[in-house]
């Protein structure tokens, strides 16, 4: 695709971008629940748009010439548009430009998980992009645009350009390294045979005993049953400290 390529060489990119879709959390937790999967750009992004306003309020009084002083209301979350490129044409017989596409709608549907558990939502996700922690945040998908370019003979879909617009999930805490302010940022790490979540938990943070952690950010009921090829995500040495 060296047309793509030609826009900046995303393509050829030795970090890529990922939208990493959870389950919704049960409860009042702020800890996205288990991974569903994970959305591995074959393109890095050529746009991405991140926006954030203060909200202020100005109250008119008639005996104040000039206007009243603004009273400052708070932060309001941080939002991103990002432009997602799918191209499946060296393949002109298969639906990969497809799934994807229905992968990215699934963002703006209800899990069944969440309405069993009596709470509907749509999942929640986190996109990342190597160390551009100014974009990794938890979010919801508000809307996903998609625009199909080329298509095969069959009339299936292989080029699509989607326009994903993405909306914070405030966290009760920031989760900021008080040290550096960067974004705390979790893995994704993929079961290997052998793997208990004690191991993990011993390997990512020194502690066995916080092996709770990981199976609270993923809805690990039985922690014996850790299938080999299963995602789990690794929660930021931040966010286990009240295990």
């Amino acid at each position: 695709m060296a047309g793509r390529t030609g826009r900046g060489g995303a393509g050829k990119s030795l970090v890529r971008a990922s939208l990493a879709i959870h389950e919704p959390p049960i409860g009042r937790s702020t800890t996205p629940g288990a991974l569903i999967r994970n959305f591995t750009f074959g393109f890095n992004p050529s746009q991405l748009a991140l926006s954030r306003r203060a909200q202020w309020k100005s109250t008119p009084t008639a005996a104040v010439r000039d206007g009243s002083v603004p009273e400052f209301m708070g932060p309001e979350p941080r939002q991103m548009t990002v432009e997602i490129f799918l191209d499946s044409s060296a393949d002109p017989g298969g639906n990969t430009v497809l799934k994807k596409v229905e992968a990215l709608f699934s963002c703006c549907e209800v899990t069944a998980k969440s309405i069993a558990a009596k709470q509907p939502s749509t999942p929640w996700v986190v996109f990342q992009w190597g160390s551009f922690s100014t974009a990794r945040f938890t979010a919801y998908v508000s809307s996903v645009n998609a625009a199909y370019s080329l298509f095969g003979t069959t009339g299936v879909p292989i080029r699509a350009v989607c326009q994903v617009r993405l909306h914070e999930i405030p966290s009760r805490t920031r989760g900021q390294n008080p040290t550096s302010g960067a974004l705390t940022a979790r893995r994704v790490h993929r079961v290997v045979a052998g793997d208990t979540l004690q191991s993990l938990a011993w390997r990512e943070y020194g502690d066995a005993n916080v092996w709770r952690a990981i199976a609270d950010a993923n809805g690990i009921d039985d922690p014996s049953r850790l299938r080999t090829g299963t995602e789990v995500v690794l929660p930021a040495a931040e966010e286990v400290g009240g295990h």
